[in-house]
């Protein structure tokens, strides 16, 4: 078996293990976020704040698991490198969100374009993964 295919195996899987871990998390940071932690929520006005981070977590949930999924048909390395910057992007830019939510302390929010740039790039490099078979 040639090295790459392994290497593709063990980004596979990684990939697939993380989405599964973003998505749950997802799940039930949104569903404490709709009952739990909504009457603070409120109080602070950050509702639809919580609910764009939780929105973007279960996207970069989604696309992780598409990416470990095509990572076996489009084995390179920039399908990789889409990976990885997914999900550097959904925790910078969940988590700044999250952490504004939680703490009050606005200026994480200068800290989610960088998480966004991240989501961005992680596109560019799947598109270019793909067509670069």
């Amino acid at each position: 078996m040639p090295e790459l295919f392994k290497i593709n195996i063990t980004m596979n899987k990684l990939f697939l293990q993380i989405a599964a871990i973003l998505g749950g998390l997802g799940v039930a940071l949104g569903a404490f976020g709709a009952h739990a932690f909504k009457p603070a929520l409120e109080a602070m006005g950050r509702v639809e704040t919580f609910e764009t981070a939780a929105r973007y977590q279960m996207y970069g949930a989604f696309v992780l698991l598409i990416i470990g999924i095509l990572s076996e048909k489009f084995p390179n390395k920039l399908i990789s490198v889409s990976g990885y910057a997914f999900l550097i992007g959904t925790i910078i830019f969940s988590g700044s969100l999250y952490t504004i939510c939680l703490t009050g302390i606005t200026v994480f929010g200068a800290v989610a374009p960088i998480g966004g740039t991240a989501l961005i790039v992680g596109w560019v490099c799947l598109l270019l993964g793909i067509k670069g078979k």
